[in-house]
């Protein structure tokens, strides 16, 4: 087995055909063909089932999955330390989250281990940051769920081995304008809200899917865009709107908007890596650093019944 065989087949399995493959590691198709071929000669096995709807890997496949990404990972590491290179670590974040989190996490990491090199990135497609860390793209990524499962919230994860850490609950809160009608209610129930519009990013946004969970498709959705635009076209008036309580702290403080009487369960950060990449420098330390952070912001009590789901 050759390194480049290696990356060849992990290229195939992430995009399921020899074309994508090739565009992703700009090389010509039949490169890749050759490659995948004299791979299954050396093993002795198929590693591919070939179909219409493109190329599934066999229990064999499977298997090297695994042990190419492993491989891959070292030599990555033995050439950094050859060259005396500074360990690196890749770490991905919902912008929702990002600047909120993160920084106590980096803080952390710097005190535990000032010799390596974190580099974020910050994203406002969950997905998106699913299919890097699938891929090795990225080394871990801190996004929002709930449940036992990863996808609980209503999302799919990812044909990976992929491992989670629960760091710490995101509460959310129900917003609405002051002069709204419902602000001045002490209870609101699920009925009080079917005529209302709720003001929304994208059906494949965290607060999008816990919207769904907590009201179905009674309410009206209205798109806004990203939590900003939500959080200002709910002081204006134009709907209420599903937020983290961090994002809207402040503005309820002050007055700008009222936190409505209806009970909101909490989502949860959450920090999802691959389960086969656990040895890579810096990684425990990540788990670390992210479970000893500070929690991301509770609300203080309200007097609130509990919602019909």
């Amino acid at each position: 087995m050759e390194l480049r065989q290696l990356r060849t087949f992990e290229a195939v399995v992430t995009h399921r055909t020899v074309t994508d493959a090739a565009v992703a590691l700009d090389l010509a198709p039949s490169s890749v063909s050759e490659q995948i071929r004299s791979l299954e000669r050396d093993l002795g096995v198929v590693l591919f089932e070939r179909g219409p709807r493109g190329m599934r890997p066999t229990a064999a496949g499977e298997r090297l999955r695994g042990w190419a990404r492993r491989l891959l990972d070292q030599a990555d590491q033995a050439r950094r330390d050859v060259a005396g290179a500074r360990p690196v670590l890749r770490l991905g974040a919902l912008e929702t989250i990002a600047a909120v989190h993160v920084p106590a996490v980096l803080a952390r990491l710097a005190e535990r281990r000032p010799d390596l090199v974190v580099e974020v990135r910050s994203d406002g497609v969950r997905d998106r940051l699913l299919e890097a860390v699938a891929t090795a793209d990225l080394d871990a990524a801190l996004l929002l769920d709930m449940g036992d499962d990863l996808g609980g919230l209503g999302f799919a994860a990812p044909g990976a081995p992929l491992a989670f850490l629960d760091i710490d609950p995101v509460p959310l809160a129900l917003v609405a304008a002051p002069e709204h009608p419902l602000a001045a209610a002490s209870r609101l129930r699920g009925e009080d809200l079917y005529a209302q519009r709720l003001l929304v990013n994208v059906p494949a946004c965290s607060l999008w899917l816990a919207g769904e969970r907590l009201l179905g498709d009674r309410v009206e959705r209205v798109r806004a865009g990203g939590v900003p635009v939500m959080r200002a076209w709910a002081e204006r008036g134009l709907g209420i709107t599903l937020l983290p309580w961090f994002a809207v702290a402040d503005r309820v403080a002050a007055g700008a908007l009222a936190r409505l009487a209806f009970d909101v369960p909490a989502l949860r950060l959450r920090l999802v890596w691959r389960a086969d990449r656990e040895g890579l420098p810096g990684m425990r330390e990540i788990l670390y650093a992210s479970a000893a952070a500070e929690a991301v912001g509770v609300p203080p009590p309200a007097d609130q019944g509990a919602a019909p789901r």
